[in-house]
């Protein structure tokens, strides 16, 4: 099997940070929830120190974000970049790796925005 082209792992690079992106946002709602049962009022005696846990799980979480999508952009203008330089040369891809870069760049840019 050949080894995957620069394309392909600049693509897969750009998906995987999107999805990490994404399983954040999922993670942070849930911890939001969990908080949210807890100020409700917990039975347990250790309720309020659950509940600091809590808090301060979700603001490291949210501290990510901006770490996440500046690495995203990276990845953006990195691939960006590259793709601008197969369409210059004339360089031979296949058409299924630009498809999905370009739709890679489509779901990363949502994500910046």
């Amino acid at each position: 099997m050949p080894a995957p082209s620069q394309l392909a792992i600049q693509t897969s690079v750009l998906q995987r940070l999107v999805k990490e992106e994404a399983s954040y946002h999922k993670e942070l709602e849930h911890q939001e929830v969990r908080i949210a049962k807890l100020e409700q009022g917990g039975d347990d005696e250790n309720a309020e120190y659950t509940l600091r846990q809590e808090r301060k799980a979700a603001e490291e979480t949210k501290a990510l974000f901006p770490q996440l999508k500046q690495k995203i952009q990276e990845a953006l203008t990195k691939l960006e970049s590259y793709m601008g330089q197969i369409k210059s040369s004339g360089e031979a891809t296949d058409s299924t790796e630009i498809e999905k870069a370009t739709a890679a760049i489509a779901a990363a840019k949502e994500v910046v925005a």
